[in-house]
């Protein structure tokens, strides 16, 4: 009874800053890349389109309405989360962060989140597993910045176990927590863009190509859902056999026609 009393003082306390945040989160991440590709698609950028379709307004309409979903269902898990660090089951960061720990703590998160997403999004596209929890993702065909939280209610709760399950392992500063988020949405966003964000070159980078681009995933929606399953990083990809084996090929496509850097208001201009 103690228990069931502490977690509804728990939601009371934090349900609704909890989906506010989240819910800003999204909005404010799909909505800065989602005017930044209306934008672009004004100039010589336009032709970085990677699919010709369009997507609809019954896309958009479904996406956006499962995204505040999936922000609810965060909400949800968030509220043990918050008693699991109020009652010590968590473990805070104490301490100062210097700037190498800052940089330390973030590219670690990183990297396991996208080992996180690597696997469970694999996972998922088991046929025992597709079904129930990512064929709803798989509903939209032509991605965009919109549709980064479009998830079923169980892949919605497996992309927010990350959290807990890092946070039993490492207890990380506050300051690195919402780096964290910000990146991991504004990513996301990027990722379903639907317009080629990147500069031209990137994809066979010696460097750069270990980081995916919007093609990367785009392709993942509307090329071949079996190959392409990671996030930020292609390692994941390039190591299990899962990229595209015509990813190269077709970001090089996408980014020919454009330069290399974002038009200046001259060429906007021109373009227009």
């Amino acid at each position: 009874m103690n228990l069931l009393s502490d977690l509804l003082a728990t939601a009371r306390d934090v349900f609704v800053g909890s989906f506010l945040f989240d819910l800003a989160r999204y909005l404010i991440a799909a909505s800065l890349v989602a005017a930044l590709v209306r934008a672009l698609r004004q100039t010589s950028w336009a032709s970085r389109k990677i699919q010709r379709r369009e997507a609809s307004r019954s896309d958009f309409i479904r996406e956006v309405s499962a995204s505040v979903r999936t922000v609810l269902v965060y909400t949800v898990f968030a509220v043990p989360m918050v008693w699991a660090f109020q009652n010590g089951y968590l473990r805070e960061y104490q301490g100062a962060v210097t700037p190498p720990a800052f940089a330390g703590y973030l590219a670690a998160i990183l990297v396991a989140h996208d080992t996180w997403f690597y696997w469970t999004h694999r996972a998922m596209h088991h046929p025992r597993l597709f079904k129930s929890f990512h064929r709803f993702h798989h509903q939209t065909i032509t991605p965009t910045a919109w549709t980064a939280y479009s998830f079923a209610v169980p892949e919605a709760a497996m992309m927010f176990l990350f959290m807990p399950v890092w946070f039993s392992l490492v207890s990380t500063p506050i300051p690195v927590v919402f780096t964290f988020l910000a990146v991991m949405i504004l990513r996301n966003a990027m990722g379903h863009a639907g317009l080629e964000l990147h500069p031209r070159g990137w994809a066979s980078h010696p460097v750069l190509k270990w980081i995916t681009t919007t093609t990367h995933h785009d392709m993942h929606h509307g090329t071949s859902f079996n190959h392409n399953y990671g996030f930020y990083f292609s390692w994941w990809d390039k190591l299990m056999g899962t990229e595209h084996p015509e990813y190269v090929a077709t970001f090089d496509r996408v980014t020919q026609a454009a330069g290399s850097t974002l038009p200046g208001p001259a060429n906007a201009t021109k373009a227009a």
